[in-house]
């Protein structure tokens, strides 16, 4: 049995902690900017099955990570929602005018199975082609952090107009968030039905809220969709990644229970140990500092590495990074990222 399913649903720990990383398929692969040369828009990469498949396995040949994660993006359901998507090059997603009173009647919850039928072929594809000792996972980004990208129409530095629009109108932002809990639901059962061996969801700016916002619009839909998918599918694990919330990683695990609690670079690690691990026994996954990795010298990635080692791998434990592996990082300090976990 692979290992991570050892250490997710067994909670078995390794004397090698299992380890992929965040992005592992990306622009720092020199064969990835190869197949990304091929297709003019990104979202076309994300919806061609063959080429999306090719490159969630060029990790894996490089590499030999223990996971692959399907090559896709998290705004795909906002797109298959009725809300267009562009990736601008040198500026990131566009997505088109959303008005929360006029446009929430528009979102249309039954195209996500068709929209989206190119992402499980390629589930189906790359399901195929893996040996048989590598996971497949499979993602989709939480209500709230859909929700940011949705009202602010792209990125943002400081998220005002969310913030605004969520406290004068909670009504209509509630059903968004509702709409969007349901989405990421079915979009992950039907990753699930197409082969994923796990999931994550990842909610890359829950750290924006305040305590009292975050418990209504990250830790309930979490709490909603983590159980709506251990009630359907008891077999598959279920990562989630509230990015950013610091002290509030304890009242999330407790409250949403997923079966991995990922940690961005942020968290204490001695913090994480006896409150998270020890005290709640949560199975951890983290929290490598991406810039670490990408612009650290070999001793710094090496001290880096064994402290999260020796604090976190006597339980069961995934190394990863705290965020998504940056493009400017040398494959040499990857390889040296694989040697010091493995051995």
């Amino acid at each position: 049995m692979n290992k991570i399913i050892n250490v997710l649903k067994h909670k078995i720990a390794q004397k090698n902690p299992p380890i992929w990383i965040m992005r592992q398929a990306g622009r720092y692969l020199p064969e990835y900017l190869e197949t990304r040369a091929k297709i003019n828009n990104f979202l076309d990469l994300c919806y061609n099955p063959q080429l999306a498949c090719e490159v969630t396995l060029q990790p894996i040949r490089r590499f030999d990570f223990d996971c692959a994660i399907i090559f896709s993006d998290i705004l795909v359901i906002p797109d298959a929602l009725g809300v267009k998507v562009d990736f601008v090059k040198n500026h990131g997603p566009i997505l088109s005018e959303f008005d929360l009173t006029k446009d929430l009647s528009k979102l249309n919850l039954n195209n996500l199975k068709n929209h989206l039928k190119p992402v499980f072929e390629a589930i189906n594809l790359t399901k195929a082609s893996l040996n048989k000792d590598k996971v497949l996972i499979g993602f989709a980004g939480a209500p709230w952090t859909l929700a940011c990208y949705m009202i602010e129409g792209s990125g943002s530095k400081n998220f005002e107009k969310i913030r605004q629009i969520s406290l004068q109108q909670p009504e209509f932002f509630e059903q968004l968030i509702t709409i969007l809990t349901q989405a990421v639901s079915d979009f992950l059962s039907l990753q699930i039905q197409a082969g994923v061996d796990i999931v994550k969801i990842f909610d890359s700016w829950a750290g924006i809220l305040p305590s009292s916002e975050l418990e209504k619009w990250v830790i309930k839909p979490a709490q909603k969709i983590v159980e709506n998918l251990q009630r359907k599918f008891p077999n598959i694990p279920v990562i989630y990644f509230p990015k950013n919330i610091g002290f509030n990683y304890e009242e999330f695990y407790k409250k949403v229970q997923p079966d991995c609690l990922a940690l961005d670079q942020n968290v204490n690690l001695k913090w994480a140990k006896e409150v998270l691990q020890n005290q709640n026994q949560a199975v951890i996954q983290g929290n490598l500092d991406n810039f670490i990795l990408a612009f650290g010298t070999a001793e710094q990635i090496k001290l880096e590495v064994n402290k999260i080692l020796n604090n976190f791998n006597d339980k069961p434990f995934i190394f990863n990074l705290g965020h998504g592996i940056l493009p400017q990082t040398p494959i040499k300090n990857v390889e040296l990222l694989l040697k010091l976990v493995r051995n």
